[in-house]
């Protein structure tokens, strides 16, 4: 299939950005020329004039999706994967910083290379250090906690296979961590530079405030992909340990009081039986959570796999 009849989706979460979608329309037409492509605005309830500015355009590339109230940029994006019908999706921020023109390279990158994700590298990144700094925790922790080993996490250029990306499960704030949760799914990332504007309109809606959100979502994904189809391995680890060191510690005052010592009222010993009782809790979170888990999956009929490709050879 060539890469100009393949159907495009572009997926652009916009809220407040009233004077960004006419000019962002005509540089991605501009860089898509030759491409059959639709353009998916998702207004996430903006108090300003986008949609009417959307509205305005009557381009025939463009499709409209107006969500009910601010839902934030995940459910807003996830929306648009589902709305999207084509053979591969295409990611990026409405505020004009990222470039349409390297769209097309890293299209055909995904193509030939049979990747699954191809996401960029800000060159020269046109933001503030309120914005920057979040980013390197989330990159440095994701680096050094997973296999993933992608330089820039947070760069909202991205193209992706059709299946890859309408199987992503978005919530939350979970939008900044697309890379590490399509890759923990099994999804086969690259990296290429790519151009990085300054804003010219519209307000940021970032601060250094989100740096505790990007930690606390950055946990959650990772305690959620790693142990949700086994949590009694995490629960059951930490339950053995307490329950084990609460043992120890009471075999050895049992030796204590065989031997003619007052053990009563000691600190150690009522710690003990804290660590005794709080592991034997945490092992029984474990097995409620399994069950759980067991019942999701097969209440839904959901498969605890994904499979990425089947190719068949004649003979």
């Amino acid at each position: 299939m060539s890469n100009t009849t393949a159907l495009l989706s572009l997926v652009v979460p916009v809220f407040n950005e009233e004077e960004n979608i006419p000019l962002l329309t005509d540089r991605i037409c501009t860089a898509l020329n030759g491409y059959t492509f639709e353009l998916i605005f998702i207004d996430d309830c903006s108090t300003d004039g986008t949609r009417e500015a959307i509205k305005k355009m009557q381009n025939p590339k463009v499709v409209l999706v107006e969500l009910k109230k601010n839902y934030g940029q995940s459910l807003a994006m996830a929306a648009g994967f589902d709305v999207a019908q084509g053979e591969y999706v295409v990611t990026l921020d409405g505020d004009m910083q990222n470039d349409p023109d390297d769209i097309p390279a890293m299209l055909a990158k995904l193509m030939e290379e049979d990747w699954d994700v191809v996401t960029g590298i800000r060159q020269k990144r046109q933001d503030s250090k309120f914005k920057t700094i979040p980013s390197r925790i989330a990159n440095l922790i994701i680096r050094s906690t997973t296999k993933l080993n992608i330089q820039d996490q947070g760069c909202a250029l991205k193209v992706f296979t059709k299946e890859t990306a309408k199987n992503l499960n978005l919530y939350g704030e979970m939008h900044r961590f697309i890379n590490l949760a399509a890759f923990l799914d099994g999804a086969r990332i690259t990296e290429v530079p790519v151009r990085h504007h300054a804003r010219q309109f519209g307000v940021s809606k970032y601060g250094l405030g989100r740096t505790f959100k990007v930690v606390n979502d950055l946990l959650l994904i990772l305690f959620q992909r790693k142990f949700l189809q086994k949590p009694i391995y995490f629960f059951g680890n930490i339950g053995l340990a307490l329950f084990g060191s609460g043992l120890l510690l009471g075999f050895y005052f049992l030796a204590l009081k065989l031997m003619g010592e007052d053990i009563w009222g000691r600190p150690l010993l009522i710690l003990a039986v804290l660590l005794i009782v709080v592991g034997i809790q945490f092992f029984s979170i474990g097995i409620l959570y399994d069950l759980l888990m067991k019942t999701y999956f097969e209440s839904q009929d959901k498969k605890p796999f994904r499979i990425r490709k089947v190719s068949r050879f004649d003979a």
